[in-house]
């Protein structure tokens, strides 16, 4: 995720450092300390990864619009880092915006530095769902699999949706 340029800088290296730290308190569901501790990354060196991370974690509290606000600071910090698109998106469908959410999930599939697309077309695919635009759905589904061909999630939606569509 971290270059190793960047790395080599110190300040960077103390920053990943607690980033990883912070990631691991975040997966051990010890929110506190992950928030806490994303934030003295940032401090130290701010990066569009711990931002994204740390709105993560609160997304994970149910705070939406504090996640949306980290991943805004991402991508002020790393407009070509596509995780925060993604993941805004995703907040507001979690706020029941299943309007606003499209424009964040293109840009996430137009990043130049993200290599999960797979998701961003998935969501979009649900929200066109949702939307009765199974066509386009069922196109967003497809480019899912493209992406990632064993998704099963994908497979399984593309499969359910072109039964309505017969």
């Amino acid at each position: 995720m971290f270059s190793e340029i960047e790395i080599r800088n110190p300040a960077m290296r103390q920053a990943v450092a607690l980033f990883n730290e912070a990631y691991q308190a975040q997966m051990s569901d010890d929110y506190d300390a992950a928030i806490k501790l994303y934030k003295e990354s940032i401090e130290i060196f701010p990066t569009a990864e711990a931002y994204t991370f740390l709105g993560w974690t609160y997304s994970l509290q149910g705070e939406y619009d504090l996640a949306i606000t980290e991943c805004l600071a991402a991508i002020a910090v790393d407009a070509d880092f596509g995780n925060p698109y993604n993941d805004i998106g995703s907040y507001l469908i979690a706020k029941g915006n299943f309007y606003d959410c499209v424009r964040w999930f293109l840009l996430a599939i137009k990043a130049v530095r993200y290599e999960a697309r797979t998701f961003p077309h998935f969501n979009l695919a649900f929200v066109y769902e949702k939307r009765g635009k199974l066509l386009e759905a069922a196109k967003h589904y497809g480019l899912a699999l493209k992406e990632q061909p064993n998704y099963a999630q994908a497979y399984h939606a593309l499969r359910r949706l072109q039964g309505k569509l017969n």
